[in-house]
């Protein structure tokens, strides 16, 4: 037994620790269980090391194990990971052993990250360790909900059912993921456009009307000297705005990477009109679906919510479903406990307290996957349809005040020229 130091990451940030194990894998395995991603392992003394940003082997410890592509070089997607997973399903299917399928998809592999990350697995199970305890050495791969469901593969034997289910949750993530870039494309062009006129209006054309407004010394209407104002203080210090709008977008940037930011941020994404049901939504329809998953691959409840936590992709109900976890191993029901974090919707504890009565929880939540990705989807296809009116009513007013400001004195000029 030897003594070993680690540092991992939980989300609430990265901890470092001191752990007793028999060997760097068993400490990554330990560090899995409690919900955290391994960064690096060391032995005390320096006998061994396994880093999760260094590559090759480590003498007296875990050889082989997975090394980070570099921080400027390519990157493994969740498009690359998505089709590692469905071909190494198909091919573990079929009978292939898993370091011949390793090295298979190491030759196809086109992405050189993806092809790296694979090189470094094979020479991990080469060297006697398992596969889950490879993948927990490289968390910018494979999370630790991936980590967790194929360790329960290997423990069950069912490792190829466990890559097709893995396979449907990120195709289903994918999806999400392009249907929210899709959405949101016009409504950005849109923007983008209102605001490349808005500061074409600002420097050309209102200090051509203000000279000639100005000419005849009459009192101007109040949107002609709003307007006027807001021209010259574009002119004058433009720069500021620039510097004041690039400043606020590295602090918000830098405030939501702070456990408190990120904390308050999330919480506050889900009561934003428009935008909250949906993330909302599909936090639910991810939970259920991981929740499904790993209690049908016979993962024990608390261990299957302390790896479905992370699932959420929301750092708040991430921490309401620790908590949960945290009331079920106190030996409340899971129903009870669910209703009193606050984060579902009764739709979904109706199915949660069936499920507890009729032994069908993972079916259940199965339903409710299903159910709430389906209503993502369609809010996702009607989002610009939503945003639409609101860009058309912010357009309008803002043509509105432009006409105000600029026809008023035009309006005027009769009785201004006959004053004169």
């Amino acid at each position: 037994m030897s003594r070993f130091t680690y540092t991992a990451r939980s989300p609430l940030g990265v901890v470092n620790g001191v752990q007793d194990a028999a060997s760097a894998s068993a400490v990554a395995d330990i560090l899995t269980s409690k919900g955290l991603t391994p960064l690096s392992i060391k032995q005390d003394g320096g006998g061994s090391s396994a880093s999760a940003g260094q590559g090759g082997a480590a003498g007296g410890g875990l050889s082989g194990q997975v090394s980070l592509p570099g921080f400027l070089g390519p990157k493994v997607t969740q498009t690359d990971l998505m089709i590692f997973t469905r071909q190494i399903h198909t091919l573990l299917k079929a009978g292939v052993p898993i370091l011949r399928a390793l090295a298979g998809l190491h030759d196809t592999a086109i992405n050189p990250a993806m092809k790296q990350t694979l090189m470094d697995l094979r020479r991990s199970l080469e060297s006697g360790v398992e596969l889950s305890s490879s993948m927990a050495l490289n968390p910018k791969v494979f999370d630790n909900f991936y980590v967790s469901m194929v360790k329960v593969g290997e423990s069950s034997g069912r490792l190829e059912e466990v890559f097709l289910r893995l396979f449907e949750h990120l195709e289903f993530e994918v999806f999400m993921r392009q249907q929210v870039k899709s959405a949101m494309r016009y409504p950005t062009f849109v923007i983008i456009a209102m605001v490349a006129a808005l500061g074409v209006i600002n420097v050309m054309v209102i200090p051509a009307f203000a000279n000639v407004f100005k000419s005849f010394g009459a009192n101007l209407p109040l949107p002609t000297r709003i307007l006027m104002a807001t021209s010259n203080f574009t002119i004058n210090h433009g720069w500021l705005l620039l510097v004041m709008a690039v400043g606020a977008f590295i602090g918000f940037r830098m405030w939501i990477k702070t456990p408190e930011g990120r904390m308050a941020w999330h919480k506050t994404l889900l009561k934003m009109p428009l935008v909250g049901p949906i993330v909302s939504k599909a936090a639910l329809a991810r939970f259920a679906r991981a929740f499904a998953l790993s209690l049908r691959s016979g993962v024990p409840l608390e261990r299957a919510l302390t790896g479905v936590a992370y699932t959420a992709d929301n750092v708040y109900m991430s921490s309401r479903i620790e908590a949960l976890r945290d009331s079920v191993t106190r030996g409340e029901p899971l129903a009870h406990a669910a209703a009193m974090t606050g984060i579902f919707t009764p739709i979904v504890l109706q199915m949660i307290a069936i499920g507890e009565e009729t032994g069908m929880v993972d079916d259940l939540l199965e339903e409710v996957g299903d159910l709430y990705g389906n209503e993502v989807q369609y809010a996702l296809k009607t989002l610009s349809q939503q945003i639409e009116p609101i860009l058309i009513v912010f357009l309008g007013v803002v043509v509105l005040i432009l006409a105000l400001g600029v026809f008023l004195p035009m309006w005027d000029l009769s009785s201004v020229a006959l004053k004169k």
